[in-house]
């Protein structure tokens, strides 16, 4: 059974997709998007809500905590079990989300790089006393290929790349063997012009804050928000807790959030544009969903 997954960057569609070919082939969602893990943090991650999944079962939202530190190690384990169940039952995995190393975790043979709770300690202490930007550089000169995929100020994915770099001696990408799916899979990326993208993705987010964003994150503060070292980072939150704490005024919240916003996107299309094995489809093409039907059914 040919496992599907939809990915690229944010506010391409993905999720709307990757629901329209579930419910064509028989599937199941199987979420790739590390933020969407947390329960509650649904507005600023652009949830589907349960009106626009239409029945589909969607594995791997809402099962963290906001307290809870996200783990790729773990997200794996949980991902390939929920695959292996679904194509035990006769149906489609359709794994959808944006989360890079999420996907490949998934999908492909890969065996996560080791961890030291002394070495990360180190490298956090180092980041607060030398500041994220100085790490970044660190970064850059240890692994490009990771640097030009993690934001400079996402402090904990660069201190987990420096992390792998001093415990395996080499960088973290070389520490991920050639790319080789599991199962027979299909992935369909989705993707749009950079200038269509950017105002897609302010739309977005002048909507989430529309939407109430501001009271789910205060919600969340007092469900322990700050004490998560992952989720309480994640772009769109951390602006939000900005405003509510008056250092953000709302237009200054929602502009950095735009901006980081399009910074992502830049990398999760670097990302996959990266991988030969993607077919790579517009997203506002007419016929989407029969062109990635006929991608589907091709493998």
């Amino acid at each position: 059974m040919t496992v599907v997954a939809v990915v690229g960057p944010t506010a391409t569609g993905k999720s709307d997709l990757g629901v329209a070919l579930a419910r064509e082939l028989g599937g199941e969602i199987v979420n790739a998007d590390a933020m969407a893990l947390y329960r509650g943090m649904d507005i600023g991650t652009a949830k589907l809500p349960a009106a626009g999944r239409f029945g589909v079962p969607h594995h791997l939202l809402d099962v963290l905590d906001v307290r809870d530190e996200a783990s790729v190690e773990a997200y794996q384990g949980q991902a390939r079990a929920a695959i292996d169940d679904i194509a035990g039952r006769g149906g489609v995995a359709v794994v959808v989300g944006g989360s890079g190393l999420y996907v490949s975790a998934a999908l492909d043979r890969l065996d996560i790089p080791p961890t030291d709770p002394q070495v990360r300690a180190a490298l956090e202490a180092q980041a607060a006393d030398q500041g994220a930007a100085r790490m970044h550089q660190r970064l850059v000169l240890a692994d490009p290929v990771a640097a030009a995929a993690i934001l400079p100020g996402n402090v904990r994915r660069v201190v987990r790349a420096l992390e792998v770099v001093e415990l395996t001696g080499r960088p973290f990408v070389a520490s991920l063997p050639a790319p080789t799916y599991l199962r027979p899979t299909c992935v369909i990326a989705l993707d749009a012009p950079r200038e269509v993208l950017a105002e897609r993705i302010d739309r977005r987010v002048r909507a989430m804050w529309a939407a109430g964003l501001l009271d789910e994150v205060a919600a969340l503060d007092a469900a322990g928000l700050r004490e998560g070292r992952t989720a309480s980072r994640a772009v769109g939150y951390l602006q939000a807790l900005g405003q509510l704490d008056g250092d953000l005024t709302q237009p200054q919240a929602q502009d950095e959030t735009a901006r980081l916003t399009r910074r992502l996107a830049r990398r999760q299309r670097s990302w996959f544009g990266r991988d030969a094995r993607v077919t790579w489809l517009p997203h506002d093409a007419p016929d989407l969903l029969q062109r990635a039907i006929a991608a589907v059914r091709a493998r």
